[in-house]
């Protein structure tokens, strides 16, 4: 028998499934205090982002230098400053800046 080959749409649809499974599963292993597990999920996701050409979800910010999720106050420090956002790592130290836009009144 002749295996049947998933569609592109069907292995992204899986691919979102198990990224947000992979993403809660590394926030809860940071607050428990095991890096390694939160670093090995990043991994895993990250592989089947590239497999399944997805995009990791908005929402989930990781450390490109260390693999581990930034979360505000726990493993990242968040400042604002000169029109960027600069979230900082805790573990490695590495600096990651987003732009954003002040909000303006009318």
């Amino acid at each position: 028998m002749s295996r049947r080959r998933i569609s592109g749409d069907e292995a992204a649809a899986i691919a979102v499934q198990r990224l947000s499974v992979l993403t809660r599963l590394s926030a809860e292993a940071v607050r428990a205090g095991r890096d390694d597990r939160a670093r090995r999920y990043v991994s895993i996701a990250l592989r089947i982002c590239g497999k399944t050409r997805t995009r990791m979800p908005e929402d989930f910010r990781y450390c490109k230098g260390c693999m581990i999720p930034l979360m505000p106050g726990i493993t990242s420090r968040t400042r604002l400053s000169g029109g960027k956002v600069a979230c900082t790592c805790l573990r490695c130290g590495r600096v990651r800046r987003m732009p954003y836009v002040k909000e303006r009144r009318s």
